[in-house]
């Protein structure tokens, strides 16, 4: 019975003790953050439709297992696959990590076959294009997982009053890992020539350091975080073999979550919402290259602008939060987040200075918007549960943002139009809007059984 005594301690470590902790997990999205900066969001996408493109038959298709695949939309296909095979692998690891206490050896697992897979692009070339899809799904879905256990650590090192803080300097650690890394490559890239690599070999690298960047500053949350004993309702829960019971787990998660109807609705709300995000995200340098014609090093200055201003966009809306409460801020995001998109459809071809201003738009809500989304749900999740919720929130953030490039993908296969694939994203962001909006947060914490702060 003695053992029960610490269940408090797991969540209410001292000040000093939670102040280490917090530091060492802002590192995790400073390691994993320039995977999705110079990986998936500027050199990827439109690479791997070079090489997709360099294998094309006179019809611009490639035929993956057999299958008619325009070149163009080869990209947004991989990232829909990447998370399908995280929405499998996501209730086993969710599951494992809340029955065994052992976060910390699965973030380790799932963190370096993701940074294994980044640095492997080393060898896309020619007209690989296949290991290029494979490994961007391997990469794509190890990091989806690892922010499952990621997030879980959230309730468990930061008091109430706090989440909104310290999740936005997550954030911003991650942006400010990002635009270093993107400077880096800047003028890795433009000088490729001074450097006596060609350009293809230039980009190839920038691929692989994104790679090693994420396992070296791993090392970090893996010493500071620390593994907790379960609190007696995660121990009757125990029982059995944690990764064999995953999709049992995930069936008993979402059962619980009808007992709490108004944190499966904020799950709902972000679902859809965040999916837009995502999309936007993975596909604004394919739409900036492919559409507009803009080089790279145009797309490279633009992504790290909205790094930067990321960093003071996530900041700035966590003090608008302390203020006006984190539902009002995200709300006033998803508006702002319509407006960038109804700007993209019209935006001139050739112009850099309004795909500048766009990206500077999108920088000072990109942050800010998935740092309270994260924080706010943090209060809507029942204590012993973090891993399990977070898994679905995950899914919600990660596992199951395929529609958005499977519509993107879908929208230029039948039109060859970028244009009229990135305003198909507009409904995500107006019907989470709406769903959001109708959410009573504070009624939804006190549901789940946690203390509600002063502004939410």
């Amino acid at each position: 019975m003695t053992a029960d005594t610490t269940e408090p301690e797991e969540y209410a470590a001292g000040p000093t003790e939670r102040r280490r902790e917090q530091r060492g997990w802002y590192f995790y999205d400073f390691a994993c953050s320039v995977y999705s900066t110079s990986v998936l969001t500027v050199f990827l996408g439109p690479y791997l439709t070079s090489v997709a493109r360099a294998a094309a038959d006179p019809e611009g298709f490639v035929h993956p297992l057999g299958i008619p695949v325009r070149a163009g939309s080869l990209f947004a296909y991989a990232v829909s696959a990447s998370i399908v095979v995280a929405v499998i692998a996501m209730p086993l690891v969710g599951a494992a990590a809340d029955r065994t206490g052992r976060k910390k050896p699965l973030l380790a697992a799932t963190a370096y076959l993701g940074a294994t897979a980044t640095a492997g692009m080393f060898f896309l070339d020619g007209d690989r294009y296949l290991l290029g899809a494979f490994l961007l799904i391997l990469a794509n879905a190890s990091l989806s997982v690892s922010m499952v256990l990621y997030n879980a650590y959230l309730p468990q090192i930061s008091e109430p009053d706090e989440r909104d803080a310290v999740s936005s300097r997550g954030w911003a650690f991650g942006y400010t890992s990002g635009a270093l890394v993107l400077v880096l490559d800047l003028v890795l890239y433009s000088g490729h020539d001074s450097f006596g690599l060609t350009e293809g070999e230039a980009i190839r690298i920038c691929l692989a350091s994104a790679g090693v960047w994420w396992g070296a500053f791993t090392l970090v949350p893996l010493r500071r975080l620390r593994d907790r004993r379960l609190p007696p309702e995660g121990r009757e829960r125990a029982g059995g073999g944690a990764v064999g019971s995953g999709w049992s787990q995930l069936r008993a998660t979402l059962k619980d979550m009808r007992r709490h109807p108004l944190t499966l609705s904020f799950l709902l709300a972000y679902l859809v919402y965040n999916d837009g995000v995502q999309t936007v995200i993975s596909q604004a340098s394919l739409y900036g290259s492919e559409e507009l014609g803009l080089d790279q090093t145009t797309l490279i200055t633009a992504v790290l602008l909205v790094q930067v201003l990321a960093v003071a966009g996530a900041l700035g809306m966590g003090r608008l939060a302390r203020s006006y409460g984190a539902k009002r801020t995200i709300l006033a995001s998803l508006a702002v987040w319509t407006l960038i998109l109804a700007a993209a459809y019209v935006l001139p071809a050739d112009a850099p200075v309004f795909f500048y201003s766009l990206a500077a738009a999108i920088g000072l809500v990109l942050g800010g918007s998935q740092a309270l989304s994260r924080s706010l749900f943090s209060h809507l999740v029942p204590r012993g549960k973090e891993a399990e919720y977070f898994s679905a929130y995950e899914m919600s953030d990660r596992g199951l943002s395929w529609l958005g490039p499977l519509v993107f993908g879908l929208a230029y296969q039948l039109t060859g139009s970028y244009r009229d694939a990135i305003i198909s994203l507009l409904i995500f962001f107006a019907v989470g809007f709406v769903l959001l909006a109708r959410v009573p947060v504070r009624r939804a914490v006190e549901a789940a059984g946690n203390p509600v702060p002063e502004r939410i």
